[in-house]
């Protein structure tokens, strides 16, 4: 992946590269999915439904193999969480969940929280049609 990611190989090596792994994978995938132990058993038959979704970072643009950057979006929330003992409410929750979620997108994009805010504030006010959380299209 790394070779792959620098420029070193194209993806046509990357998945020629990772073919004879792929292979061992899902021969031992099947040769567990029966095991006596269930931990063992459910982990397998789970991995065997998922088992295509799992190499799409072989063949598809701007996919991965791990999950990092989805780790590092919600580390925030999930730091906030375990500081603050979550929310006290249903409609607190949503709250938070809403605002996590406007200010991860915006940070994402690059774009300012604070400037968001006020639009969303303002178009509120005023009775506009609010501003969207969806990047700009670039033309």
């Amino acid at each position: 992946w790394y070779r792959f990611k620098n420029g070193g190989i194209t993806r046509l090596g990357l998945r020629r590269g990772l073919a004879p792994i792929r292979a061992r994978f899902e021969w031992l995938l099947g040769r567990h999915k029966d095991n006596p132990i269930y931990a063992a058993r459910a982990m397998c038959s789970d991995l065997l439904k998922y088992e295509v979704s799992l190499w799409t970072f072989t063949h598809v643009e701007g996919v991965e193999p791990t999950n990092n950057a989805a780790e590092r979006s919600i580390r925030k929330a999930v730091l906030w969480r375990k500081s603050s003992y979550g929310s006290g409410s249903p409609g607190g929750s949503r709250f938070v969940e809403r605002m996590l979620t406007v200010c991860e997108s915006l940070r994402a994009q690059g774009r300012s929280i604070l400037d968001f805010l006020e639009e969303s504030i303002r178009a509120g006010l005023c009775g506009q049609p609010q501003p969207s959380l969806l990047p700009a299209r670039v033309a």
